[in-house]
């Protein structure tokens, strides 16, 4: 039994909760997963996991091992990429986490930059608006439009996403105009159901504070491209990103609306996971999307 194959295993485990959920990952029997890590265990002298029905939890000795574990295969992994020269070199596969509406408007282009700079690289671009747990996911890089929470991260700024008011002109023709930011309880509104709480915008005048106004919720989805949709097709006033929405505004498609108001503006980030050592292909690409938003 190879020991660093069956430490890389524990690791999974640990971050999956579950032998079977490691063994779908890697396309292996659960026996073979139960065996690496009771092998493990036999070679230490001590016990790793606790094991029940539904899930594993670790043991004191397992989680001081399981530190060890990450540690030691993460400078083999440094060591190992600085002697193959890959520290300053772009090869591998690169994992990137996006939301949905975002994979094709905004980052199609620089990624497809960067693959022509990059030959040797492989990109494997997952289309998720949720957030997503890098460690459990195998993700590399993660953009999400909101403040960085997790401290087992780290973010680079990409751009401000700010959003605008908008409705059809169809609606238009049957619901009177929002003058003010109150005026949207009386409107049939589409939201976004990952928001939390999904029926309440937050608004601001120029030079007042930030208003919460509990909108007339008609519509919601988790799909940005959805509640567009709905919107173009007469059923209510929507709250996207002005970079989704422009060419619709500008072609009359759409109408803005509130624009003596801000609609709310979140940062977006390039998230990835903190720790001394990230391959090289992590940095350029980061530095890269940081550099082409920017500019």
């Amino acid at each position: 039994m190879n020991k660093i194959d069956c430490m890389r295993a524990y690791i999974r485990v640990t971050h999956l909760g579950s032998f079977t959920a490691v063994a779908d990952e890697l396309n292996v029997t659960q026996g073979s997963i139960s065996k690496k890590i009771a092998w493990l265990e036999r070679d230490v002298g001590f016990s790793l996991l606790y094991r029940s029905s539904r899930r594993v939890e670790l043991t004191a000795q397992g989680s001081s091992y399981l530190t060890y574990c990450e540690q030691m295969i993460e400078e083999m992994e440094l060591t190992e990429a600085a002697l193959k020269g890959e520290l300053d070199e772009v090869v591998g596969e690169l994992t990137l986490s996006v939301p949905s509406a975002m994979a094709t408007r905004l980052l199609a282009k620089p990624i497809g930059m960067f693959m022509t700079q990059n030959p040797k690289l492989v990109i494997n671009v997952s289309v998720n608006d949720r957030v997503v747990n890098l460690i459990e996911s195998g993700i590399d890089i993660a953009i999400r439009a909101s403040e960085l929470a997790d401290s087992a991260y780290k973010a680079r700024f990409l751009f401000h996403n700010q959003a605008v008011y908008f409705a059809s002109p169809d609606y238009l023709k049957q619901h009177a105009r929002p003058v003010t930011a109150s005026d949207l309880e009386q409107h049939e509104c589409l939201t976004y159901s990952l928001a939390s709480p999904s029926d309440i915008w937050l608004v601001k005048q120029k030079d007042s504070l930030v208003q919460k106004v509990k909108v007339n919720e008609v519509f919601k989805s988790d799909s940005a491209e959805m509640l567009l949709a709905m919107a173009l097709s007469g059923h209510g006033v929507g709250v996207l990103p002005s970079w989704m929405v422009e060419q619709c505004l500008d072609n009359n498609q759409l109408v803005q609306l509130l624009e003596d108001y801000t609609a709310t503006s979140l940062p977006m980030y390039a998230v990835y996971k903190s720790g001394e050592y990230q391959p090289y292909r992590i940095r350029a690409f980061i530095d890269f999307l940081v550099e082409f938003f920017q500019s």
